[in-house]
């Protein structure tokens, strides 16, 4: 049956991990984007193939059915900010591993918020100094809605935000 902690693996190693264009392909990604290990930017790769698995499918069956299914995808996505209001599945189908890291927390943070580097925002994120409205959230590789986008901020109480009132 398993351990109930772990249900199920999710993220697939490269079919050819040897590869030396591929590995200097995964290496400038981590970097730009400041993921810790490889297997962040493997779950990315793998979410990716889900989403496009997905949109595959639903090119494939009758119209009717297709109608009723299609917005279902096509509002998730929307909803995290991955494809526009208008989008089609062959934009679904265009999506790039990039777009799916710059939606994750530390991303946006960095962005946002004005760190250094993507490794900078991912410690204030890991240490729980950023606030996702009311809540800290502590997991550098949570998908942003793209209506909580605008409520991301730096905790009041924490110590990254008395360094910046008195740095000023």
């Amino acid at each position: 049956m398993g351990d109930p902690k772990l249900p199920r693996k999710v993220w697939r190693k490269p079919k050819r991990p040897l590869n030396y264009d591929l590995k200097m392909e995964e290496l400038r990604t981590l970097g730009s984007f400041g993921l810790r290990t490889k297997r962040e930017l493997w779950k990315a790769h793998t979410e990716l193939s889900r989403v496009r698995n997905q949109a595959r499918s639903l090119l494939a069956l009758r119209q009717e059915i297709r109608a009723e299914r299609e917005p279902i995808l096509m509002r998730s996505l929307t909803r995290i900010g991955l494809v526009s209001e208008d989008a089609t599945l062959d934009d679904v189908l265009n999506l790039q591993v990039t777009d799916l890291l710059a939606r994750r927390l530390q991303t946006i943070v960095w962005k946002k918020l004005g760190f250094n580097s993507p490794y900078q925002a991912r410690q204030a994120v890991v240490h729980g100094h950023i606030l996702l409205g009311d809540r800290i959230v502590s997991i550098p590789s949570y998908v942003v809605r793209s209506d909580e986008e605008s409520t991301i901020r730096i905790n009041p109480a924490s110590t990254l935000a008395v360094a910046a009132k008195t740095k000023q």
